[in-house]
């Protein structure tokens, strides 16, 4: 099985514009992210999709690999199914979120663990959730999860809804699992979503995962350990600072 990790990165964040670019330690957050997805023993070949030409310029100045991708992509998968076109031999493809520039090379590795099992299409990670402030939080999307590991629903919502008790008591009556959102396809796969119409659940809860759910493909799951620390605004990033930096 060869597989490639591919990093989606656009300029035009509504949030935080320019956030691949942005200097966190010497380095952008951007070869961050590229530079810990290398060390991922299970990848053959690491590459940075973008649609601008700043990011792409900046990957090939540190003697990255990267493509330029259509500007019109409303996600990270669709822009990963358009390099996955231009690029043959490969048998599964890694989501790497762009703006995690500590992610574990190890959580790589363990999605891509999932693939072992022929019958698995799609792979995500899952990390159980530890206190009441990440279970109610809906910056934290929830999934729940079937006997044998597969994903049944995603929500922003805490799901699911304990009947008859109170919420203080949720976590101590069964386990909870926020979703971290790398994902792992088989190529045809990738190929397949890529290609299917928005649907009512996905833009309900603004998860694109629920699209594929919703035309019956099957999204297995890895409980990872590790807490990754995403950069959505400039906020973020000062707590990154605060967190990796101080002095």
């Amino acid at each position: 099985m060869k597989t490639i990790g591919i990093i989606p990165a656009r300029y035009d964040s509504s949030r935080f514009p320019g956030k691949p670019l942005v200097d966190i330690g010497g380095l952008s957050m951007i070869q961050r992210v590229y530079n810990q997805a290398k060390h991922a023993s299970s990848l053959s070949e690491v590459i940075v999709a973008t649609d601008d030409q700043r990011i792409y310029d900046h990957i090939k100045s540190f003697g990255g690999n990267v493509a330029m991708t259509k500007a019109t992509h409303q996600s990270g998968t669709d822009r990963c199914a358009e390099v996955i076109e231009n690029i043959q031999g490969f048998d599964v493809v890694i989501n790497i979120q762009g703006d995690e520039p500590f992610i574990d090379p190890q959580q790589i590795d363990l999605l891509t663990t999932c693939f072992e099992h022929p019958q698995t299409q799609i792979a995500t990670l899952v990390r159980k959730v530890e206190n009441a402030e990440e279970l109610f939080n809906e910056n934290k999307p929830k999934v729940v999860l079937s006997k044998n590991g597969e994903a049944i629903y995603f929500s922003r919502q805490t799901v699911p809804f304990l009947r008859g008790a109170k919420k203080e008591d949720w976590l101590k009556l069964r386990p909870y699992y926020n979703h971290i959102g790398i994902y792992g396809y088989r190529v045809d796969v990738l190929k397949e979503i890529a290609n299917l119409p928005y649907s009512d659940l996905e833009a309900m809860e603004a998860l694109e995962q629920l699209r594929w759910l919703d035309n019956g493909f099957r999204i297995n799951t890895a409980i990872s350990n590790h807490t990754n620390d995403a950069i959505d605004t400039p906020e973020d990033l000062q707590q990154i600072m605060q967190k990796y930096f101080k002095s």
